[in-house]
């Protein structure tokens, strides 16, 4: 008999998160309005200190309203990192926009500061000013935002800062999602918490964050019938969602410090083993170890090869995943420009994201241990 199933990261509820949602029930708060949606909302904005949060259905949902908020149009060109999931480039083509790829860097896995500056330049001297730039904090390691972040004010470009994968992860102390003029959330169901599906916007903008719940809601007029004057979209959070996202958030710390634990496994798991690489957390950085990815270096260990490791993991019925494909290697964005080098294409080659669930125990890590050495003692 096969045993169960080990996941790459399932959900992990707490105590609170069923009394919420009875809650939302018995007062019969089920729909996209209601307190726990209020609650949830000044919650993640105490949490990241960034002042202003909405919640909606997706963070790919978030990443579209920021552009709309950006005014991003039509042929406008807006610069993404391409090592990243492809909701976070989707919405620039919902807008009819162009989207432009940017290359990692090797230190973080994330946009190569040095690759942003030539992108920039090149469409300067183009005469197009690119609208908005969208970095990604991947697998919960933050990008370099300070380099970041002087590129973007000394060209006068926003920046939309993808923290779906980074909720907990900090910078010198500073919460990733808090750096950008907008910052952006997951709570999908394989995320460090999770509201079943679920996003949310950030900006200190309180403005900018009144028009996007506006945005949210179909953008429906004041009247007292249904009136519409621009373009909205069905993306409010609802409120049983939110009231799973509170109880979540109570626990984030314990989630995290869990993560982070399996990354300790795994690094002393590989300890004796040539020819693996690990990321590691710059000086200031602080990951909360969303996904612990490895690196397989077969120039030092021939064994070493990330399909065939994938594949004999998943014969012990403990999932495994690769590294994100990049956007310029995908179908979908073949024809698009792109920045940089060869990093982010080495990664996906090289890379597997092994079982991260902060709900993994003893005896799932014990499985793991003994299907990965049955592997290197071929």
């Amino acid at each position: 008999m096969q045993e169960e199933k080990i996941w790459l990261s399932s959900p992990h509820m707490g105590t609170e998160e069923l009394k919420n949602v009875q809650e939302a029930f018995a007062t019969n708060w089920v729909a996209p309005v209601g307190p726990f949606i209020n609650q949830f909302e000044k919650n993640l904005s105490q949490y990241t200190q960034v002042k202003h949060a909405a919640v909606v259905q997706s963070g790919t949902a978030a990443i579209h309203i920021a552009l709309r908020l950006l005014e991003v149009k039509t042929d406008d060109v807006v610069l993404c990192q391409s090592f990243t999931f492809i909701g976070s480039s989707n919405p620039i083509t919902y807008q009819n926009a162009v989207p432009v790829f940017i290359d990692s860097e090797k230190e973080t896995w994330n946009m190569c500061p040095e690759a942003l500056e030539t992108a920039i330049k090149y469409h300067l001297n183009k005469g197009k000013k690119p609208k908005a730039i969208i970095v990604v904090h991947l697998y919960g390691m933050p990008a370099k935002m300070k380099e970041i972040e002087a590129i973007a004010k000394r060209h006068e470009i926003p920046i939309i800062e993808d923290a779906a994968e980074a909720l907990g992860s900090t910078i010198d102390g500073k919460a990733c999602g808090s750096f950008g003029k907008f910052g952006i959330l997951s709570f999908n169901g394989n995320k460090i918490i999770t509201t079943s599906g679920g996003g949310a916007l950030l900006s200190n903008d309180e403005n900018a964050i009144a028009q996007a719940r506006f945005l949210a809601t179909q953008a429906k007029d004041i009247a007292p019938h249904y009136e519409h004057s621009t373009l909205g979209y069905n993306y409010r959070m609802s409120n049983i969602s939110a009231a799973i996202g509170v109880g979540q958030l109570q626990v984030l710390e314990e989630r995290i410090k869990a993560r982070r634990a399996n990354y300790n496994f795994y690094k002393e798991l590989f300890n004796e083993v040539e020819g693996i690489e690990f990321l590691e957390e710059p000086q200031g950085f602080y990951s909360n170890r969303w996904l612990s990815c490895v690196l397989f270096n077969q120039a030092k260990n021939a064994l070493l090869s990330s399909e065939p490791f994938r594949k004999h993991l998943g014969e012990n019925n403990i999932e495994s995943r690769p590294l994100w494909k990049p956007m310029h290697m995908q179908p979908l964005y073949k024809d698009a420009l792109y920045f940089g080098g060869k990093v982010s294409e080495n990664l996906f080659q090289k890379g597997l994201c092994l079982p991260s669930g902060s709900n993994l125990t003893s005896d799932e890590k014990e499985r793991i241990n003994k299907a990965i050495h049955s592997y290197l003692s071929q």
